[in-house]
């Protein structure tokens, strides 16, 4: 049986120990393992290479680092089956983990391979699998030119789930499968000059029972209210995906520009929307840690600096001028609060689950290298 994880606790499980640990990534020589880590352990059904790397690392999310594998095979790494033995050693002065299988005699045998469904994942994805293919962000034109719902089968106003509609524009090449769409918030830059996208917002998804100029599509799902007029996109076919978390290729110094649910704040388990994308060097997995402004503090020292004199020109004031010290005032560095994990990118703007927090995440809150 496949492990459970819900979104709220996506990650969360075996991130814990990801959170308080500040310093800038410089390779595998700095990956920390855990005291009284284990030298060995054999891989369970269930496992995912996140929580098997939680077993041994401080910081879980970079176990790419210490793991013996090459490019291509971090990125699609189904190459760990339940029964296999992951080992932790170190080669010249630097941690690595690595696969042990047992040897087999060689005999007139039939040749079994196990399939890739049956090897472990990266992380638990079923449950952010639909925020994969889901959110969609566009330039200023939206969806103008995607097919649309033009009516109903009755007079109402509002269609739902098991509701039959009636649109313009579908393309059986496409597929039988529509995800619905209205055009939703504008993200823009933190201070609001320049547009990044437009947020298409899901709504559900409808299923083509009849092509033609004008098609027949059925609601099978619907998170909000169908209306006349709102769009169709097709629904992205099955792929597997391996959602690998990894530092970002190059610095990154964004902020948070919104929320999924439009509050001010956030917390573990939700969905934010940063400023950066993939020409800033985001994909899927990139972990980023977040960090909040810690506004000026008064400095409590007493002041060297002579007294400044400030006048009071009016005719009433009963003491025309007065000796006074400015308000003196010391930076504090940004505080780490937490960690988040890419997991839609866009051009300019990307999706990103909230893995943990030691405080509440503000939109305008800053988002860097781990």
């Amino acid at each position: 049986m496949r492990q459970k994880f819900s979104i709220a606790n996506f990650l969360v499980a075996t991130a814990a120990a990801v959170l308080v640990h500040g310093a800038a990534s410089a390779g595998a020589a700095d990956v920390q393992v855990k005291d009284s880590v284990p030298n060995r352990y054999t891989v369970q059904k269930g496992d995912t290479l996140w929580g098997i790397s939680g077993r041994f690392l401080k910081e879980p999310w970079r176990w790419p680092e210490i793991w013996r594998m090459n490019r291509e095979q971090i990125k699609n790494p189904h190459l760990i089956y339940p029964g296999d033995v992951i080992v932790l050693d170190k080669l010249d002065g630097q941690w690595r983990l690595s696969l042990e299988r047992p040897a087999t005699r060689l005999s007139p045998s039939v040749r079994v391979s196990p399939l890739d469904v049956d090897a472990i994942p990266a992380i638990p994805a079923g449950d952010i699998e639909p925020y994969l293919s889901r959110p969609l962000i566009t330039g200023p034109e939206g969806l103008a030119d995607a097919p649309q719902i033009i009516a109903g089968r009755d007079a109402r106003v509002v269609r739902g789930e098991g509701d039959f509609v009636y649109a313009i524009g579908t393309d059986a090449k496409a597929g039988e499968l529509w995800h619905i769409y209205r055009q939703g918030r504008e993200f823009r830059s933190i201070d609001g000059a320049e547009l990044l996208g437009v947020e298409q917002r899901y709504l559900g998804t409808a299923k083509v029972e009849r092509f033609a100029q004008v098609s027949t599509l059925r609601i099978v799902a619907a998170s909000e209210e169908i209306l006349i007029g709102d769009r169709l996109v097709p629904a992205p076919r099955g792929q597997l995906l391996s959602y690998v978390p990894h530092a970002p290729s190059r610095p990154v110094n964004g902020r948070i520009i919104a929320t999924n649910r439009d509050a001010i704040e956030a917390a573990r388990g939700w969905i934010v929307t940063l400023d950066k994308g993939a020409r800033d060097g985001l994909d899927i997995g990139t972990v980023l840690a977040i960090y909040r402004v810690v506004p000026p503090i008064p400095d409590p020292r007493p002041s060297r600096e002579p007294d400044q004199i400030a006048l009071y020109p009016q005719e009433w004031t009963p003491e025309p001028t007065r000796f006074f010290q400015p308000e003196r005032l010391l930076d504090v560095p940004d505080e780490r609060s937490g960690l988040l994990f890419v997991f839609r990118v866009f051009d300019r703007v990307a999706y990103a689950i909230v893995l943990n927090t030691t405080d509440p995440v503000f939109v305008g809150d800053y988002v860097r290298n781990p």
